[in-house]
């Protein structure tokens, strides 16, 4: 039996209707998306007003303050200086000692790629597609790593979890208080904002190269990025165009909700910073030109073996770049290494240098890491003391993950993120007696209350 088709009149009013019902008010509640469903649970540990006195004080702002005190009430810094005058529930003399901000590790895998090292606990590389944006790597960190409290014993006071390399867009990172505790949501860093890792170049060719997928070339590579953040142009453009509809006294439906553009979305909104595992010169520049053709910051770069070559373009992009002193040659684009890379890119004016471990053993003594950086480059015409390069650790790595205002540096109304150093923290000799994160005393070299062990470590004894 044959249907009537429609004359054209009535699809007219059909139309018309629909678009009548479309603007008839709002029914029901605005969709709106929890940005924060897996909160901190942070609470700092117990604390006394503190009063530390006489140490060579290295402020994380360029500055040093011999024979300087440190006063720290409620778990913030209350005052610096010499001879401070106030009274303190503890008071620590620390003649021939140093005082430093706490370290930040800006590139970590603890807890994601745990020890012991087997394979039910490798947990960092979502290796099943190219863009894995919608994966947090906090949903797999072990609290009960034993890195994390070998790390603190080094000084590391923050840290930032990062997933693998494998992917061009690999999830979310997570920041991290370096405190002993049962769950990753008492250690994760209040108001801390969200990482995106990224990665260039050879890991993500190769694994997906291998696989007969996008991308096997570089060209795929940035053809794959490309294509994740049109998508994600569109998502934003979508859920902005709703909730100006909504609040227009429209009736409209939602978009329907996507985990990976919910966190590229975020990137475009400058809510979540973006870090890049980029080695080469020519990928670090086209990152910047990516990160300008969609319109986002391209962040800190990591790793960035030629970073040396680029380091005028880095400081103009307010790129950091967080680097080893000498780790090189491992494959072809970690081959054009020099060993002053740090200090290029630092001698640059309103440059963001950073010394950073991407390792379990090297973050346990990333304080001699920077002093490689320092005596290298000393020895080839530079100029830099301890003062300065302490930023390398403290102030720029604060910076590359948002948290300046917080912590990184000895300040009024700063954290009172704290390491004492038995001798010059650049030294081979160097140790820290001392860490306190917000106030709080969490090691001390000499009193076994303040040297944590982790549940798994307990019941291997």
């Amino acid at each position: 039996m044959l249907t009537k088709t429609p004359s054209l009149s009535l699809l007219a009013l059909a139309i018309t209707l629909a678009g009548c019902q479309q603007n008839e008010g709002p029914q029901g509640d605005k969709v709106t998306i929890n940005k924060n469903p897996y909160p901190s649970t942070y609470q700092p540990l117990p604390r006394q007003s503190t009063l530390i006195t006489n140490a060579t004080v290295l402020t994380g702002d360029g500055q040093r303050i011999d024979g300087g005190d440190v006063y720290v009430v409620d778990g913030k810094i209350q005052q610096i200086g010499t001879d401070l005058q106030v009274q303190a529930d503890v008071t620590l003399d620390a003649q021939g000692k140093w005082l430093t901000p706490g370290l930040i590790d800006v590139h970590s895998h603890l807890g994601a790629y745990p020890n012991p090292a087997v394979a039910s606990h490798q947990d960092g590389n979502e290796m099943t597609s190219p863009v894995t944006a919608e994966v947090w790597v906090e949903h797999s960190v072990w609290p009960q790593d034993p890195g994390f409290n070998r790390a603190r014993e080094g000084g590391i006071t923050t840290l930032q979890i990062l997933p693998g390399s494998a992917n061009l867009i690999g999830g979310r990172g997570v920041t991290l208080k370096n405190v002993p505790a049962h769950t990753m949501q008492a250690m994760k860093f209040p108001e801390a904002p969200y990482g995106l890792k990224m990665a260039c170049g050879e890991n993500p060719k190769r694994v997906y190269g291998s696989k007969g997928v996008l991308p096997s070339t570089r060209m795929g590579n940035m053809a794959g990025y490309r294509n994740a953040w049109i998508d994600a142009t569109e998502y934003k453009r979508a859920w902005e165009k709703y909730d100006a509809d909504y609040d227009a006294g429209k009736n409209v439906q939602a978009p329907e909700r996507d985990l990976t553009m919910d966190t590229l979305r975020g990137v475009l909104d400058g809510e979540i910073m973006i870090h890049n595992h980029c080695y080469k010169a020519e990928e670090m520049a086209m990152m910047i030109d990516l990160s300008k053709e969609f319109d986002y910051h391209a962040g800190t770069f990591h790793h960035g073996i030629e970073a040396y070559k680029i380091a005028d373009l880095l400081a103009e992009n307010r790129s950091c770049a967080a680097l080893w002193p000498d780790w090189w040659g491992f494959k072809m684009e970690a081959y054009d290494m020099v060993q002053e890379n740090v200090a290029i890119v630092d001698a640059v004016k309103n440059s963001c240098a950073i010394v950073h471990s991407d390792s379990d053993t090297t973050i346990q003594r990333l304080n001699q890491e920077a002093g490689k950086v320092m005596y290298r480059a000393n020895e080839n015409g530079f100029d830099i003391d301890e003062a300065h390069a302490i930023k390398w650790l403290t102030s720029n790595a604060a910076k590359a993950l948002g948290i300046e205002d917080k912590t990184g540096t000895l300040a009024a109304g700063k954290q009172a993120d704290l390491v004492l150093w038995n001798n010059n923290p650049f030294s081979v000799y160097a140790k820290a007696e001392q860490v306190f994160i917000d106030g709080a005393k969490v090691y001390d070299r000499h009193d076994e209350k303040y040297q944590a062990q982790s549940d798994f470590m307990l019941g291997q004894r």
